[in-house]
């Protein structure tokens, strides 16, 4: 229980959220905000307490306007079925909440008003996470699926330049219905924001990802993918072709006959340890 109250610790509400409370203050929208904040904080802790059940390192909850974002360290090197449940745990929250509600409803313990405010926005903060934009939860899906057939540094940029297009039908359809609507605007700058950083930082990303692969010792890769490489190529260039949830067997070929094999530790150890991050295969292929 202890820890459950930690989590609260974490929740930090970001300023867009502020902005429509000061819209429900002057439009006197109280109630929808409270209900807002409500169906908001229950959905991300259903990911914050899915992530700690794994024991993910949560560094923060964001509460949102139309949603949030449960921050963890983890990115990319835990296996893809935690990280399904971890992301599902969010939108399943909203399947309890409707229940409740309507039975609330069905014994007169909720107005019926309120009932229909409570689906409206609990549709609402479900279908909206669920656009495949990143870092909402249909992003992270997205990503996932990619992760299952491309390398990882591949699979993230498809998933932002995915998400961008989403994003920008998204907000041309919003527009279309509601122009003036402040929390359209603000739901879509924080997006532009938040994929164009995620693009600047998806080489921080993927040494990271590289790095968990080297260091961690929590995810044994159980899948081994054999990946056949030119001796010329650079190191980087193969780390690039390293896929989430697979370990690489390489095969080294030179004018397409194979002159040997190595583990991709031997190449992660040349690229981080040895700061060879220039090296060519051959150099590290010829030195052991």
């Amino acid at each position: 229980m202890s820890e459950r109250f930690w989590l609260l610790k974490k929740i930090k509400i970001h300023p867009l959220f502020w902005l429509v409370a000061a819209i429900a203050a002057v439009t006197a929208r109280f109630q929808d905000l409270i209900l807002l904040f409500a169906i908001i904080f229950i959905h991300e802790m259903g990911h914050a307490v899915a992530a700690q059940y794994f024991s993910w390192r949560v560094k923060k909850i964001a509460i949102l306007p139309f949603g949030g974002v449960a921050e963890t360290e983890e990115h990319g090197n835990r296996p893809l079925k935690e990280e399904l449940i971890v992301t599902l745990s969010g939108p399943l929250q909203h399947v309890w909440i409707a229940v409740f509600a309507y039975l609330l409803f069905r014994f007169d313990v909720l107005p019926g008003q309120m009932y229909t405010q409570i689906g409206e926005w609990n549709r609402a903060i479900l279908f909206f996470n669920l656009l495949p934009i990143w870092p909402l939860d249909g992003g992270k899906l997205l990503n996932m699926a990619f992760s299952t057939v491309y390398p990882f540094l591949r699979a993230f940029r498809m998933t932002i330049c995915c998400s961008f297009i989403v994003l920008l039908l998204f907000h041309a359809a919003a527009l279309l219905n509601a122009p003036a609507n402040l929390n359209v605007w603000a739901i879509a700058v924080y997006l532009y924001a938040a994929l164009w950083k995620e693009w600047k930082q998806l080489y921080f990303v993927f040494i990271r990802f590289l790095l968990e692969r080297y260091y961690g010792k929590r995810d044994p890769l159980r899948h081994l993918e054999t990946i056949e490489v030119d001796a010329g190529a650079y190191l980087y260039e193969v780390l690039e072709s390293f896929k989430r949830g697979r370990k690489h067997p390489l095969i080294v070929l030179k004018n397409g006959v194979e002159v040997g094999k190595l583990d991709e530790n031997e190449l992660l150890h040349a690229f981080f340890s040895e700061k060879q991050t220039n090296a060519k295969v051959s150099d590290i292929l010829y030195s052991y």
